[in-house]
């Protein structure tokens, strides 16, 4: 298995730089009791093979929608999904069950939200990464795939003789790198990681982000990072994308969201004004005023306008805000003219 491993992470490293997804004009739509909520709202997105992309927003900013998206994981009776995902050149849009089954945990995982719900109580951790393999591998006997799970749990730092344990016997840390374990167990060359460490404490948080890097960089996957600490994506992501309602608002290569000499979103320099500076002496942090509105009251023009310090009359119509775009660095914002200057 590491021979195989190594050589398709041989094979990605080779081709960086050449697009792995497409993500063009996503919007997804829930519907109940006749009530429409627009989830996601004409996102853009890439992703290159061999990187790594932060996608940061607060709760409900459809960041989780977004990557249920790509999987083909929405409900089928209550979400209506428009525009592309390319993945690999292939449309997933429209992809039948049975072709999106065979590329989910194959060529594109996923590590959900909450490893203390997510993995299933009544099955050992083994059989639970066995079972991925077994699917995608059917000619595969019983002894490989027993030594494919002890390499894969070697790999995520669980002493391979846990194997026939039960989730219930492991801490919130360890629950994770199994989620881990599972994801990575047919070597994707996605990896969706959707807020991996929102259940753990600081430290535990900083081992499992150090491992993931790791096995980034040893794999070659490409990596969408999903979560709401702008420290993780700073010591881990290629790219950013700032979302908000539904919205990319902001999006650049790490250099152009982090640098504050440049131009930034609003709602971009709110997170970070929300955040305590080590070499700033500040009696109070300055938070974002007001709530995420609710995808099914989501107000016309610029839909941050209600929470924005710099909003105007002018926010408050017409359509969403023009792009201002200066090389990799996108901005969705009124305040900038067609020029890039700020108005």
């Amino acid at each position: 298995m590491l021979s195989i491993r190594s050589s398709r992470a041989e094979h990605r490293r080779k081709n960086m730089g050449e697009k792995l997804l497409e993500i063009k004009n996503l919007s997804v739509r829930y519907t109940a009791d006749k009530v429409v909520s627009r989830a996601v709202n004409q996102v853009n997105l890439s992703i290159d093979k061999g990187e790594v992309l932060g996608l940061v927003g607060e709760t409900g900013a459809g960041k989780t929608t977004t990557a249920l998206s790509i999987l083909g994981l929405l409900p089928k009776y209550t979400s209506t999904v428009e525009g592309e995902i390319i993945f690999d050149g292939e449309n997933l849009k429209g992809a039948s069950e049975k072709k999106l089954r065979s590329i989910r945990g194959s060529r594109i995982s996923m590590i959900f939200q909450d490893p203390m719900t997510s993995l299933n109580p009544v099955f050992r951790v083994g059989s639970q990464i066995a079972d991925v393999i077994r699917f995608h591998n059917r000619n595969i006997s019983h002894h490989e795939i027993n030594q494919r799970v002890d390499n894969i749990l070697s790999l995520v730092g669980i002493p391979p003789s846990r194997k026939n344990e039960y989730a219930h016997q492991f801490s919130g840390g360890m629950k994770q790198r199994v989620m881990i374990a599972i994801a990575i167990a047919c070597n994707p060359d996605l990896l969706i990681a959707d807020e991996p460490t929102t259940a753990l404490d600081v430290t535990i948080q900083a081992q499992v982000i150090k491992m993931m890097r790791g096995l980034q960089k040893e794999m070659g996957s490409s990596v969408m990072l999903i979560t709401h600490d702008l420290g993780i994506v700073a010591n881990f992501c290629d790219k950013v994308a700032i979302m908000y309602a539904g919205e990319i608002v902001e999006y650049g290569t790490l250099e152009d969201v982090f640098d504050k000499s440049r131009p930034h979103h609003p709602y971009t320099n709110g997170l970070f004004n929300s955040i305590p500076n080590i070499t700033e002496r500040t009696k109070r942090l300055t938070p974002i005023n007001g709530l995420t509105p609710h995808p099914s009251e989501l107000p016309d023009g610029c839909k941050f306008h209600p929470r924005c310090p710099k909003g105007s009359e002018y926010c408050q119509s017409g359509d969403n805000p023009s792009k201002y775009i200066n090389g990799t660095h996108m901005i969705q914002c009124h305040q900038f003219d067609k020029g890039g200057a700020i108005l």
